[in-house]
């Protein structure tokens, strides 16, 4: 599935899941977050993600490892924008451990949000029920995110904050949205009525 939509300011991008040659792909992205939005991210001051962690992201078999990435499609790279991840917990096989990125120059524009529908309506697709989110108390942006999706603190280990997201309350939360166009496009890919059934933000 491609889902092709517009950023809130009309960028045209195409969501789609994740592949495995997407690796080059990836890095370059990562590549051009800031250094704050990836320490915020990855919870560490990298320059570049090491060659496991990037087989990792790119390794998604679309159940245990569900993950979509936006493209701006009209340039001529098409280069990624941002990215959105939820890795199945084996003990849990109901919830997932969310992440959403987005390159630092297209923050604010409804990205982290068309991207976290994608994520969630696929998740419910495959059987999930919950996202688990562990953001630092820094990452407002994040918190902001997650809080409006109706995200429930779970505690605070570590210097970092973790929280529950309820999938069908937020798909809920999100189909309520009026300020993110492009929202109603990635509804309409999954049916419209797709999973009402059962990190970094950056917007």
């Amino acid at each position: 599935m491609i889902i092709d939509t517009r950023l809130n300011n009309g960028t045209p991008v195409c969501i789609r899941a994740v592949r495995k040659d997407d690796e080059q792909r990836l890095k370059e992205g990562i590549a051009r977050l800031s250094p704050q939005s990836r320490y915020l991210r990855f919870f560490s001051g990298m320059r570049e993600a090491p060659p496991q962690v990037l087989r990792a992201l790119a390794d998604a078999d679309g159940h245990d490892h569900i993950a979509w990435g936006a493209l701006r499609t009209d340039l001529a790279d098409s280069p990624a924008l941002g990215v959105v991840h939820a890795f199945r917990d084996a003990d849990d096989p109901d919830t997932a451990e969310f992440s959403v990125a987005v390159v630092d120059e297209y923050h604010g524009r409804g990205l982290a949000r068309l991207l976290t529908a994608v994520l969630l309506l696929d998740c419910a697709r495959e059987g999930l029920e919950r996202l688990s989110v562990h953001i630092l108390p820094e990452n407002r942006p994040a918190l902001t995110l997650a809080r409006s999706l109706g995200a429930e603190g779970r505690g605070y280990a570590e210097g970092v904050s973790h929280f529950a997201i309820d999938i069908p309350e937020a798909l809920a939360a999100l189909r309520a949205e009026s300020d993110v166009p492009g929202l109603a496009d990635v509804f309409a890919a999954f049916g419209g009525s797709a999973g009402l059934g059962g990190a970094e933000a950056g917007g």
